[in-house]
Formats: structure tokens, sequence, C-alpha cells
């Protein structure tokens, strides 16, 4: 948990006790990569790296007010960097070597950012009162309008594949934290277009006979209506 005012970084453990992660930074944004290393979006234009130990290296800087921080699915890092008076009003991307490009530009102050399962960008575009999505190649929609300054985005959990093969049958078992959902599993052999095969509420098990038409190369398991 960032506090600004202290300048303290805090880290809870599960029963609520709290330690002082990091200080002497001014964070308006944390995220962690895959590693296991925080990021933190800082108000000096810096984005710091932190270890696990707490060990800090200055990831980038330069960087107008990072406002918000999120990693997609291959370790890329992207930034925004508020507006009219606070940041320049664009999205910024990071690949894991610090090498960065405009992802997004034209914004009217965003601040939260993250990402659904399917690997789209969410924005929370404080002026427009938008939440704005962005396809990985940068394709803009808008998702929701008519807000009232939006802060921060957060998708809720979304369902956990396993598979085993037994007795010439493949096994995909989904399950998601409580409360469940209506959950819809999609087969793909290309990752990009994608066949509903079952539908229903977790957990449950869908076994396909290898080798027919619903057997595909990839799974996945995506929130119903």
């Amino acid at each position: 948990m960032a506090d600004f005012t202290s300048g303290n970084i805090y880290e809870f453990k599960p029963d609520g006790t709290r330690s002082t992660f990091a200080s002497g930074v001014q964070a308006y944004a944390l995220a962690f990569d895959k590693a296991g290393d925080l990021f933190e979006g800082d108000n000096s234009g810096n984005i710091y790296e932190f270890t696990p130990a707490g060990a800090r290296s200055t990831f980038a800087s330069g960087v107008d007010v990072p406002y918000g921080l999120a990693f997609d699915g291959v370790g890329n890092l992207f930034v925004s960097s508020g507006g009219t008076g606070f940041g320049d009003g664009c999205v910024y991307k990071f690949t894991p070597d610090g090498a960065q490009s405009t992802f997004a530009s034209g914004l009217s102050y965003p601040i939260g950012l993250t990402f659904d399962n399917l690997g789209d960008l969410f924005e929370a575009d404080y002026n427009s009162g938008n939440i704005y999505e962005f396809t990985p190649d940068g394709t803009q929609s808008t998702f929701a309008s008519g807000l009232n300054a939006p802060f921060f985005l957060a998708f809720q959990p979304v369902p956990e594949l396993s598979g085993v093969i037994t007795n010439g049958a493949f096994e995909l078992a989904v399950s998601m934290p409580s409360p469940y959902y209506s959950t819809i599993i999609e087969t793909s052999s290309n990752l990009v277009n994608w066949v509903s095969v079952y539908t229903n509420t977790p957990p449950f098990i869908l076994t396909n006979s290898i080798g027919t038409a619903s057997s595909q190369d990839f799974y996945r398991g995506v929130l119903g209506p």
C-alpha cells in the first residue's frame, strides 16, 4: 500500500500486520511483474523497481506524472501520464528491457489502467468520464461513458482451468473463487478464432474425446453473461 503523504510503501501480511517496505518515495501507482518485483510510479517522474527484499533501482525516468501502472501477459509495462496540466495525456508502453514507446495519446487525464484476461487494456479517463478499451494493437473504443471522474479499475476473478488426459479423453476442470459466475469454455486451434463448447456454473468438468472436432489445441475459460 502506497501512502503518498508519508512517502512510504507499506506491506501488510494476511493477518493485517504492517511493516514499511520502502520509504522516501511519492507513489502514485503500484504493480507487480511476474517475477515478483514491485514497480512504483513516482511523483518524481521515475518508475522505480523493487526486488522482494526491497532493493530499489530506476526502471525508467522522465515520465510526466505516472498515475497508473499495469503489466500485460508478456511482461510489458503500461504507464498512464495524466493530462490537462498533470501529465501529457498518454499511455506509454515499456518492454521488459525498458524500451519506451507511446501506446495511446490524446487522452483526457488517464489514470487507472488494468488488463482483462483476453489481453485488452482498459483505461479510466478522468476528465471525459469514459472507460476506454484498447486492443493489443492499440485500437481504441469506448467501453463505458457518463461516469463522474473515474479513477481506478479492477476485474473480478476469472475462471482457472486444469486438464488431464485419462483413458483417451481430455478432462478439463474449471474452478474460480466464490461467488461463482456463469462460465464458458472456449476452444481454439490458432488463438484467434474461439468456439464455445460448454457453459455452466463452476465447478464442473468437461470431457472431450481426443481427436473429435471439439478437442483442439487451446482452451480458455471466460465469464458468461
